[in-house]
């Protein structure tokens, strides 16, 4: 199955387009890498990607502006807020739509063809500062220390039930070894 949204940077870095391109910056996408994202949010992050309306999204952001992270964040403004959202050039983005080269596609070029579709310029398929999906997202951005602190809290509970299935796994595949404790036995002579 093909999946719009994905694709990888000239260094071989798997990415999520967020904006294919950007306001008075058409040269310019943002993405998300996703070998940085803690597991939750890759995760969910990749249910967003692959659901028919993250599919049917002209741009993934309206999606992620509008979906909250398991600990109840915004999921465009927490990506903003813990600086995963990433300005690169398109022209160092190719599009990987299936795992078969033959579909690969640069960001630039695509950009040109969707422009040349919808009879405009690649200057004017960038969202708009002002629309719904901006506006959305940047009223979700700003988080209160305690707030953020609470996030953190969520995360690191999410982060240590995901620690206590990995080491129960691990323990089913390979029992630890049981360390057998010897105690010497010395006499005294009287």
């Amino acid at each position: 199955m093909a999946f719009k949204h994905i694709g990888k940077l000239d260094n071989g870095s798997k990415v999520v387009v967020a904006y294919r391109t950007l306001p008075n910056e058409h040269l310019s996408a943002l993405v998300i890498p996703t070998a940085p994202l803690p597991t939750s949010y890759h995760d969910e992050l990749m249910k967003v990607v692959e659901s028919g309306q993250g599919q049917d999204a002209f741009e993934l952001a309206t999606q992620l502006s509008v979906r909250k992270f398991a600990d109840g964040l915004n999921m465009l403004g927490a990506l903003h807020a813990q600086k995963y959202l990433v300005k690169v050039p398109t022209d160092s983005v190719t599009m990987t739509p299936t795992h078969k080269a033959e579909t690969f596609v640069r960001l630039d070029e695509l950009n040109r063809i969707i422009a040349e579709q919808k009879g405009v310029s690649v200057e004017e398929l960038a969202v708009k500062p002002n629309s719904e999906s901006t506006k959305s997202a940047s009223n979700k951005t700003a988080m209160s220390d305690d707030k953020l602190a609470q996030s953190y809290r969520n995360q690191a509970d999410l982060l240590y039930k995901e620690v206590v299935e990995l080491r129960k796994k691990a323990d089913e595949l390979s029992p630890p070894a049981t360390k057998t404790s010897k105690t010497k036995k010395t006499e005294v002579d009287a």
